[in-house]
């Protein structure tokens, strides 16, 4: 159905404060996302961006609406500038402004006609839709084969930050210890030096 003049401005507008937000991790949620966005500005909505066509721990896309254009151009501003991570998870997110294409959502432009024909393999149109397609099948082989190695790599890297977190509570630990235990008193006299009561 075709949208009114006044309402496909309104949707126009929408448009403009709204952000992009890709790689994000599968464990985030809108309530993390606006968390992470509040330092820029007031998040009106967050729009998660189903991917049907991949496996559910791949990273989500979604559409952020905040109060107005300005405070999008701040959060593009500033995760393009340096590494902005959302959840804790070792993934940088992207930001740029959105783009009408992106809403599902979004009304059909008044006045526009869409038209659209089947290819006769004698047209010469036909190859290269047939180029397109083929290419189309490689990139969706090669983006599977990064997302897996992007995915294997994160793991590792999760792996690794819990190791480090388990080694650092358990120093910790230790320390508290030999504290309670009265340790470091009895170091402390051994070796002639003063310890805060604290």
């Amino acid at each position: 159905m075709e949208a009114s003049e006044a309402q496909y401005a309104e949707f126009e507008e929408k448009v403009k404060r709204t952000v992009y937000l890709d790689n994000l991790s599968p464990q985030v949620n809108e309530s993390i996302v606006k968390q992470a966005l509040d330092q820029f500005g007031n998040v009106k909505s967050v729009q998660f961006i189903p991917n049907y066509l991949e496996s559910k721990n791949v990273p989500q896309c979604a559409l952020i609406e905040m109060e107005n254009p300005t405070e999008v151009n701040a959060i593009v501003s500033d995760i393009a500038q340096k590494p902005f991570m959302i959840g804790g998870m070792p993934r940088p997110v992207r930001a740029r402004k959105a783009k009408m294409e992106m809403f599902d959502d979004r009304p059909v432009k008044p006045g526009r006609t869409i038209q659209f024909r089947w290819l006769e393999p004698n047209d010469p149109d036909f190859e290269v839709a047939k180029k397109l397609k083929e290419l189309a099948k490689i990139h969706a082989v090669e983006a599977e084969y990064v997302l897996k190695k992007q995915l294997e790599d994160e793991e590792k890297l999760e792996k690794q930050h819990q190791e480090s977190l388990k080694a650092t509570h358990k120093k910790y630990k230790m320390i508290d210890s030999v504290i309670a235990d009265g340790t470091t008193r009895q170091l402390a006299r051994g070796y002639h030096l003063r310890v805060a009561d604290d």
